[in-house]
């Protein structure tokens, strides 16, 4: 299994105890909790993140989203230490749109000090690489780029690989742990390498039919995992 310093490591988005257990099995290196039916970062209820984190018994890390919310700074805060709360390893907090960004890093200053946080941009909403540094700032431990709109095509559809090196050498200079997802499938895995993310994420190309909203395919998780390890 690779480690925190080894290239890229394997993320899987999972939405029940049974689908976690199964990629734990598998190996993968982190365990993302996430509802697909509730939009890109659509989050799962607090007592099955709670059953999740109990079950998983730190064997793997554990981050989950917070939900797709509006950029207001007191809600994102609040859902924010909710989600700490719950026992995860990392909290996932989504950045749409343009406005109210920088007001929210303020916001969640206090608390990205003594927890793990990930801002996630949005490639399809031609975000600004101007951010990272108010990201670096605000005391994060890492950022990622993903799809906004699940139907909208993959991550490589909205940016050329040349950005999304670009974003991924200045998050790392920044020292941000760094990662790439948004519907990417195995085919897009020697690509994306090229921009040597912390790791890449997964579910659709996890699933049966390459449906986001489908149960997973352990012979799709085990060639994934395979490609990257």
């Amino acid at each position: 299994m690779l480690n925190l310093q080894s290239p890229i490591k394997m993320l899987a988005s999972v939405t029940s105890v049974e689908e976690a257990l199964i990629v734990l099995d598998a190996g993968v290196d982190m365990i993302d909790l996430k509802n697909p039916a509730e939009g890109a970062l659509g989050a799962l209820k607090r007592s099955l993140i709670e059953d999740i984190v109990r079950v998983i018994d730190r064997r793997s890390l554990v981050s989950a989203t917070i939900g797709d919310l509006p950029m207001k700074p007191e809600l994102v805060l609040d859902l924010s230490k909710a989600m700490v709360e719950t026992g995860v390893d990392i909290v996932k907090i989504g950045f749409f749109g343009h406005f109210q960004h920088a007001e929210c890093l303020e916001a969640l200053k206090p608390l990205a000090t003594k927890s793990k946080l990930i801002a996630v941009l949005f490639a399809d909403e031609s975000p600004s690489m101007d951010i990272l540094p108010v990201i670096a700032q605000a005391g994060f431990y890492g950022v990622m780029l993903d799809t906004a709109n699940k139907n909208g095509g993959h991550l490589l559809n909205h940016l050329d690989s040349h950005k999304i090196n670009k974003f991924a050498f200045v998050a790392k200079e920044l020292g941000l742990v760094t990662g790439l997802a948004g519907s990417i499938q195995a085919t897009h895995i020697k690509q994306l390498s090229g921009a040597k993310p912390s790791y890449l994420g997964f579910r659709g190309a996890l699933c049966h039919e390459n449906q986001r909203v489908l149960g997973l395919d352990i012979n799709k998780i085990h060639n994934i995992k395979n490609m990257l390890h």
